[in-house]
This record gives structure tokens, C-alpha cells and sequence, in this order.
């Protein structure tokens, strides 16, 4: 066996085990730090030898949170269902909105109609806080301030851009040929639509909608605005940990864990999908 070739496999293992540890040591730290108590997380110099506890968990679950002021009632277990349910409304009411838009983007040439995809983009380019202000004066004109609905379709600026352009290019890499084929056979419009172009482009659709998915999941601003105590997503609701009495940190990390769990099952169990879907348009012939 060639050395420098053993040497060069070596140096590459070394330093791909650098980087997996560079980058995984913030999440293994986040759950250590979990099974903590505040004191054991507060130690200088930090041991990594300590007595785990699920106190951190049992609070977050149980709603109570125990400071050195006393108790205080946090509902983290209602913003953990919060954001599964708003995010999981926007991402549905983004495919149906987006996905019809995206075929109508890709098949049809209209006036202004790249202009107008343009815009619908440039919301997603656009700091949530540049849109905040006007968006909470017309929320409470409209009776929409401190609605569920309300965060739903503020959450379209985040989900419906992402699917749109996403979607919109897998709609073009499909020859519009199959569909005039099967309208050909007497099919409608619409069967066309939904048993021929749907399918085809749906690794893109899934990929579009995990991806939106996550980006509704972790937003932060426009929930904190718009939404009181009892509608906010855990992203918002983390800010119960930051108490008078000190920063609870092994709730926070606990949070963290709970928080994050949800999104990367989704993405393990969809990866195949997601790779498909953003790799699938990446080589033409």
C-alpha cells in the first residue's frame, strides 16, 4: 500500500473528526447542560463529570419553575404546541397558495409577471422589522393583533416566498409536452395540474415545505409583537427563563432540547425528500 497515500486517508479522517467536533460540541454541551442544575452549570472551571437530573425537564413539563424568589407558573409546554400548530397552519395555507402560483409563474408569461415574483421574494429578503410597525397598525385595525390567524398569515412573508421560487423552478425543469399530451386525452386543465405536474415536481414541494417549515418554527419577532403569552411559539416563550431572581440555565438548555427535537425528526424522517428536492433540478439535459 502506498504511505502517502495512508497518510493523506489519515489526514483527511483527522480532519473530518475536527470538524464534526467543532460543530457538535455546542449541541452535546446544550445537552449536557440539560441534566444540570443551575449551581453545577455556573462551576468554574465547568466538570463534565456531574449527577445528572431531570429536574430541568419535570419543571418545563409540569409548568412550574423553581426560582429563588419562589415558583413561577411558565406554560412552555403550550408554546411547544403553539409552534407546531402555526407553523404547520402557515406551511399548508403557503403549499396552497404557493404551489398554484409557482405553475401559473412557470408556464404562463403575463405583464409585470416576473416583477411580481420579484416582490413576492424581496419579502423574504426584507428584515422582519422593517415591516413591523405598519403590520401591528393595521393588525389591530383589522381585530387581527393577538390572533392565531393573524400569526399564520404574517408567517406567509417567511413560507410563501421559499415555496414559490423553490417550486416555481421544479414546474419549469418539467417539459410542458407530458401535460399537453395528457390534455390531449381529453383531460382538463386541472387533472393535468394535479395528477401530472403535482407529482411530478413533488420532491421540490416537500423540500419547499420542510424548509418552511423550519424557518417558521424558528422565528422569533414577529410572534413577540404580535401574539400574547398564551398564542407565542417556544422560540418567544424561552424569554420565561430570564427572571428577576437570575438566568435559569439548565431550563433554557432543557428548552433547547425539547424545542429542537421536533424539527430534526421531521428532517431525518423527510431527509431523503429534502435531498431529492433540492438536488433534483441541479443537472439539466
Amino acid at each position: 500500500m502506498d504511505h502517502s497515500s495512508l497518510a493523506g486517508r489519515i489526514f483527511r479522517g483527522m480532519a473530518l473528526a475536527l470538524v464534526l467536533v467543532f460543530f457538535m460540541f455546542p449541541i452535546v454541551w446544550i445537552f449536557l447542560m440539560s441534566f444540570q442544575a443551575n449551581e453545577q452549570i455556573l462551576r468554574i472551571p465547568p466538570h463534565i463529570l456531574f449527577e445528572p437530573t431531570l429536574a430541568n425537564y419535570q419543571a418545563l413539563i409540569s409548568g412550574q419553575l423553581r426560582t429563588a424568589a419562589g415558583n413561577l407558573e411558565i406554560s412552555f409546554m403550550r408554546n411547544l404546541v403553539n409552534s407546531f400548530a402555526l407553523s404547520s397552519a402557515a406551511v399548508v395555507l403557503a403549499l396552497l397558495l404557493g404551489v398554484p402560483a409557482a405553475y401559473a409563474f412557470a408556464r404562463f408569461k403575463f405583464r409585470l409577471g416576473e416583477t411580481i415574483a420579484f416582490t413576492l421574494l424581496s419579502f423574504r429578503f426584507a428584515p422582519p422589522l422593517l415591516v413591523l410597525l405598519p403590520l401591528s397598525l393595521y393588525y389591530q385595525q383589522l381585530g387581527l393583533n393577538d390572533t392565531y390567524f393573524g400569526i399564520v398569515w404574517v408567517y406567509q412573508l417567511i413560507a410563501l416566498p421559499l415555496i414559490l421560487w423553490i417550486v416555481r423552478g421544479y414546474f419549469e425543469d418539467i417539459s410542458p409536452d407530458i401535460e399537453h399530451a395528457y390534455r390531449l386525452a381529453g383531460h382538463t386543465w386541472r387533472e393535468a395540474f394535479t395528477r401530472i405536474a403535482v407529482p411530478l415536481a413533488g420532491p421540490g414541494i416537500a423540500a419547499a415545505g420542510l424548509l418552511s417549515f423550519i424557518f417558521c418554527w424558528n422565528n422569533f419577532v414577529f410572534a413577540l409583537i404580535l401574539a400574547s403569552a398564551d398564542k407565542q411559539p417556544v422560540t418567544v416563550g424561552a424569554l420565561a427563563f430570564v427572571t428577576a431572581s437570575g438566568i435559569q440555565y439548565g431550563q433554557i438548555a432543557a428548552a433547547i432540547v425539547l424545542s429542537v427535537t421536533p424539527t430534526l425528526l421531521l428532517a431525518l424522517y423527510a431527509q431523503r425528500y429534502l435531498v431529492e428536492g433540492l438536488s433534483l433540478g441541479a443537472v439539466k439535459g
